[in-house]
């Protein structure tokens, strides 16, 4: 609670955020020998979007796919470059638990979690000291010296989660990983993740179609629609309208 007067700490600010993507149409050998330029079409993703987001707070984002949620997502966490507009972190770590973003192929489970870390600022010793704790929680057993490429999707998402959540940064930003694993795992995935983001001063932001799992845990719903914010405000009312847009657009 902010007492009068008191300053908002934010953890997170978002200024007219633009993202394309550019897409070159494929050209003939003809073209390329007469030096025709190809054709480049863009798509913007997300148009101009502003937000702040408060130290501590847990913050869901919704809306249908293709409105430009994981993109952002990617933008704050430092994977996208923004082509207008700008994104500030405060000094704050980041964290991005997106499956299928950030492992090398070739490299072995245990090369992957020291790649990762580093990449999220923390040192190799920091690392080793939760280096066997992150393999325990992963349940990979003896598969966690395999390279990640021979790893099955549930494998692979259940290493992705388990870096996330014993390599604690200030800010968690999650993407679609409610569904991790097998059914034991999901359970204990989920409750990894309500321990994570239930501490006092941890900023978290999740993108879920899951409206039972935003509502339980976030304090805050940003509605996302074809890149541009459709409403933002407390889970309770955000939330019923979403779903009634949705029901409409069946």
């Amino acid at each position: 609670m902010i007492a009068v007067g008191e300053k908002k700490k934010y953890a997170i600010s978002v200024k007219n955020l633009h993202i394309c993507y550019r897409n070159i149409k494929k050209t003939s050998i003809r073209k390329a020998f007469l030096k025709k330029q190809p054709k480049v079409e863009y798509f913007e993703a997300v148009k101009g979007v502003s937000f702040d987001i408060e130290q501590g707070k847990i913050v869901g984002i919704v809306g249908k796919n293709g409105s430009g949620k994981s993109t952002m997502l990617k933008a704050i966490a430092g994977i996208f470059s923004a082509d207008k507009g700008t994104i500030k972190l405060y000094d704050n770590t980041i964290s991005l638990l997106s499956i299928g973003v950030g492992f090398q192929p070739k490299l072995t489970g245990y090369e992957n979690i020291f790649l990762s870390g580093m990449l999220l600022g923390f040192s190799e010793e920091e690392i080793k000291e939760k280096v066997d704790s992150i393999i325990e929680f992963s349940e990979l057993g003896k598969a966690i010296h395999k390279p990640v490429r021979a790893y099955s999707s549930g494998m692979y998402s259940k290493l992705a989660f388990s870096i996330t959540a014993i390599l604690e940064t200030d800010i968690l930003l999650i993407d679609e990983v409610f569904s991790v694993g097998d059914i034991k795992f999901k359970e204990k995935s989920y409750n990894k993740m309500k321990e994570l983001i239930s501490k006092e001063d941890r900023t978290v932001v999740i993108v879920s179609h899951s409206m039972n799992a935003l509502k339980e845990l976030c304090n805050e719903i940003i509605w996302l629609n074809d890149g541009v914010i459709m409403d933002q405000g407390a889970p309770e009312d955000i939330i019923p309208k979403y779903e009634e847009y949705m029901r409409n657009l069946d």
